[in-house]
């Protein structure tokens, strides 16, 4: 999330399932900590990306094949962020505005997935694409959850650098206004 949350509390490895170097070897390095999957905003990419998942499937086994590019772009994108925000790549690459493409991700992602799960059960008969069309709708809603509790950081960030920069400028022109009237 926007600001970047305080790093968790490491939890303590069971005997014998760590590496002897103390890291974590194999596949297992690869998959996000627990602390962060727990967390909402890791709940929120699980959902969004096992939705976009199980929608993809259902448009591959529907008529309303044509529907399914947006669901596996959406689904390779909501694993990037997890494992972007997982590994903690907004940290190491500073010069990208994470929240931004993360916002944009999930306006865009809602919009489509609502016009495309309307289309699918208006247009289309079979029961994968009603199916598709369904759980497109509930995607709609997961990430229209997740953009607007991105908005709200954002916009609590903004707040506070916004006050302090208002206060430090009016004291400024405050200093300003006292010298000239003398």
């Amino acid at each position: 999330m926007w600001p970047p949350d305080p790093e968790p509390e490491p939890e303590p490895e069971p005997a014998g399932r760590s590496a002897p170097g103390g890291g974590v070897s194999g596949l297992r390095a690869l998959l996000p900590a627990r602390a962060f999957l727990c967390s909402p905003k890791g709940r929120l990419l699980l959902a969004e990306s096992g939705l976009s998942f199980i929608t993809f499937v259902c448009y591959v086994a529907s008529s309303a094949s044509a529907f399914l590019t947006a669901p596996l772009l959406e689904f390779l994108l909501a694993l990037f962020f997890l494992f972007a925000d997982a590994m903690q790549l907004n940290d190491k690459w500073q010069g990208l505005c994470w929240p931004m493409m993360d916002f944009l991700r999930c306006v865009t992602a809602a919009l489509i997935y609502f016009a495309i799960s309307i289309t699918a059960v208006a247009k289309y008969s079979d029961g994968a694409s009603k199916a598709a069309g369904v759980f497109g709708f509930f995607a709609t809603i997961v990430f229209a959850i997740d953009f607007y509790l991105i908005f709200n950081d954002v916009a609590k960030f903004l707040k506070q650098g916004g006050s302090a920069d208002e206060t430090t400028a009016n004291k400024e022109e405050e200093e300003d206004s006292d010298s000239d009237s003398d």
